[in-house]
C-alpha cells in the first residue's frame, strides 16, 4: 500500500464502501447502485490505494471489512451525513423543497401514526415516503441501507436496537392486552392472570416480535407451553377469528379495531410493546429528517393521549 493521503479519499467511493458494510456483499452493493460487480471491486481496491490500508480480506468466496475498513465506514456515515446537510441547506438558500425522507413503518404502527404525520408534513416543504416493513427489531441495520428512519416496535424488556452505526430513541410504550370474543366465559372480567388462560387455544404472530414475547412471558409465569393454532402478522386477520372464537390474542391496545372482542388488561406481567425511531447517528441534524421525528413525536404524544380503553365484554 502506498502512504495514504486524505485528501483524496473520494466520496463516492467512501459511499460505495458503506453500502458493503450495510449489504455485506459485493453482489447486493452492485445492484443497490446500478454498478456491475467489478466495477464495485475496482473502486473499493481505488479506496484503499487512497486510504493507504487494506480495508477488505477474504472470508471464503466473499471479503468482508478489515479493522480499518470498519473505522473507515464510521467516517464514512460522518462525511456522507455531512454532505446530505450541506446539500439540504443549500436547497433552503434556493427556497427549494427542504429534502426527502424516506421512512419504513411496521404494519400497525403505520396506521396508528401515519395519518397524523403525513399531514404535519404538510406544506412543510418534506417530502416523506413511507413503506410497510414488517421486519423484527434485529432487522434495524439492514433497514437503514435504505431508509433514513426506520420505526420499529419491541418488547419493553428489550434492549433497543443501538451501535455505533445506528441510533434509537423510544417514541412511545403501548399496552398489550388480551383479546377474546364476546361470548368467552373470562370476557366480562376487566381483566385476567395468565394462568386462567393456561387451557386456551391462542393465535399469534411470528416469533422475533413483541407480541410473541409477552406469549413466552406468559409460558414462563404458568409453566404451561401455549397451545398457538396460527402464526399471522395481520392483526385484522388475527382479530377476525378471535370473534369467531377460534381462539384468544395478545394485541397491542391502540391496534384494536374489531367491534366484536372484548379487550382484557394482562394482569401480573409485564405486557407492552415500546416504539423506536432509528436513524444513523446525528440524522437528525438534516433539517428534512429533524422535521419528520418531530412529527412522528407529535402523532405519538397525541396517540397515547387518545389511547382505546380496555372493553370488557357485556
Amino acid at each position: 500500500m502506498t502512504a495514504p493521503d486524505a485528501a483524496f479519499l473520494s466520496v463516492e467511493r467512501l459511499r460505495v464502501l458503506r453500502e458493503l458494510a450495510d449489504r455485506g456483499t459485493v453482489a447486493a452493493v452492485a445492484e443497490a447502485l446500478s454498478m456491475t460487480p467489478s466495477a464495485v471491486s475496482q473502486q473499493l481496491k481505488v479506496l484503499a490505494r487512497e486510504a493507504g490500508v487494506a480495508l477488505l480480506e477474504p472470508d471464503g468466496r466473499r471479503v468482508r471489512l478489515t479493522d480499518a475498513g470498519h473505522a473507515l465506514v464510521l467516517r464514512a456515515d460522518e462525511v456522507l451525513a455531512a454532505m446530505d446537510r450541506a446539500a439540504a441547506e443549500m436547497a433552503l438558500y434556493r427556497g427549494s423543497a427542504r429534502g426527502r425522507v424516506r421512512v419504513a413503518l411496521f404494519s400497525s404502527g403505520a396506521s396508528l401514526l401515519l395519518p397524523a404525520v403525513l399531514a404535519e408534513l404538510a406544506g412543510s416543504g418534506v417530502e416523506m415516503i413511507a413503506s410497510d416493513e414488517d421486519l423484527p427489531p434485529t432487522a434495524v441495520p439492514q433497514l437503514l441501507a435504505d431508509y433514513d428512519v426506520v420505526l420499529t416496535h419491541r418488547d419493553e424488556r428489550a434492549a433497543p436496537q443501538a451501535g455505533p452505526r445506528v441510533s434509537s430513541r423510544v417514541l412511545m410504550r403501548e399496552p398489550i392486552d388480551v383479546v377474546m370474543s364476546r361470548t368467552h366465559r373470562l370476557a366480562r372480567q376487566g381483566a385476567v392472570v395468565p394462568a386462567e388462560l393456561a387451557d386456551e387455544t391462542w393465535l399469534s404472530v411470528r416469533g422475533g416480535f413483541p407480541v410473541d414475547d409477552v406469549l413466552r412471558s406468559i409460558a414462563t409465569v404458568t409453566g404451561v407451553q401455549p397451545r398457538i393454532a396460527q402464526r399471522l402478522n395481520d392483526f385484522g386477520v388475527i382479530e377476525a377469528l378471535v370473534a369467531t372464537g377460534y381462539g384468544v390474542a395478545l394485541m397491542p391496545r391502540f391496534a384494536v379495531r374489531h367491534p366484536d372482542l372484548a379487550v382484557l388488561r394482562l394482569a401480573g406481567v409485564r405486557a407492552a410493546r415500546l416504539y423506536d425511531l432509528a436513524t444513523r447517528p446525528h440524522a437528525e441534524r438534516r433539517p428534512a429528517i429533524a422535521t419528520v421525528l418531530t412529527a412522528f413525536q407529535r402523532a405519538a404524544a397525541t396517540a397515547a393521549d387518545t389511547g382505546r380503553p380496555i372493553r370488557p365484554g357485556p
